[in-house]
């Protein structure tokens, strides 16, 4: 009996801790902390390369950099979770979450948000005071500015939300050169700047839902050819600022002026585009590509400077 017991109960085990770790990525949006952290690590790393230090004698920086982010952005979203628990019903991409469908009570989510900040902000502030300060910029800019305020009331929400995606990188800096410089408010500014065109073009394509859900979203209260106009302008205000970080040579000016290039195309493609979510579809996949590459590039450039 106990050998057929433990047989049947090994699947449903397995299964439960497959479900329970899925919902537990999808409270946190783990999508949204890997990508952020990589935007850390990016000031991280220029901070030490362009102030001529060596990671290697700082492990314990990095480490409770690394660590105290990851903790405050799954945080953070995960009380964006908590906050959103009476709208997200409402939309069909978000039923999923388990705020929504239950398997996380609220009640849980909340401690566990708190908690994740919490610790999250003693590691950055034993990297350095300005990380843990930066670090309490981003989660006040993200949770109290952007879901608390902003994102129900204003159609320049997703601006507003730009402010604390725009901070990881300054954390990162902050926590190797807490006065930060010139090339740490360039990385603010390219995160800043990237960000509306690249939120918009997930906007268009779940315009329904956010209408649902009474969020004015700038293509529900003003269409899709204005949301077309405001992507452009914000692509052609990134083309400047890789001449910031003119530190990391001219091969990254190149190949960050070909990635803006091929964005701007793209984004004048969108007043002719036959299909607008087919189109919206094309830019929120390319600016995916973009932050991945320019960011990976500074990386990548600042070891041969």
């Amino acid at each position: 009996m106990s050998n057929g017991r433990s047989l049947s109960a090994e699947p449903t085990d397995a299964v439960e801790s497959s479900t329970f770790t899925k919902d537990f990525l999808a409270l946190i949006k783990i999508g949204i902390v890997n990508s952020n952290l990589i935007t850390v690590f990016t000031g991280l790393w220029l901070a030490f390369q362009f102030s001529d230090q060596n990671f290697l004698d700082h492990m314990d920086i990095l480490v409770y950099t690394i660590v105290g982010s990851a903790l405050i952005i799954a945080g953070s979203a995960a009380m964006n979770n908590y906050i959103d628990t009476d709208i997200d019903p409402l939309m069909a991409s978000k039923r999923a979450r388990p705020t929504v469908t239950g398997r996380f009570k609220p009640s849980a989510v909340l401690a566990l948000a708190i908690s994740f900040i919490v610790i999250g902000e003693l590691f950055l502030f034993s990297a350095s005071v300005s990380a843990g300060l930066f670090g309490i910029a981003g989660i006040l800019a993200y949770v109290v500015l952007y879901s608390m305020w902003s994102k129900r009331r204003h159609v320049g929400n997703t601006i507003v939300g730009s402010i604390s995606g725009a901070i990881p990188p300054l954390i990162g800096w902050a926590a190797v050169e807490p006065t930060l410089g010139t090339g740490a408010w360039a990385l603010f500014l390219i995160m800043f700047i990237w960000q509306p065109p690249h939120f918009y073009a997930l906007a268009m394509k779940r315009t329904e839902e956010y209408r649902a859900a009474n969020i004015p979203m700038l293509p529900v209260v003003k269409g899709f050819h204005r949301t077309k106009k405001s992507m452009l302008a914000w692509v052609l205000l990134l083309f400047p600022l890789p001449f910031l970080l003119m530190e990391l040579g001219i091969g990254f000016i190149i190949l960050a002026t070909a990635l803006n290039i091929g964005w701007l195309v793209l984004a004048i493609q969108g007043f002719k585009a036959a299909d607008d979510l087919k189109w919206a579809k094309k830019m929120f996949i390319y600016s995916l590509n973009y932050m991945t590459i320019l960011f990976v590039s500074m990386i990548i450039f600042a070891v041969f400077v």
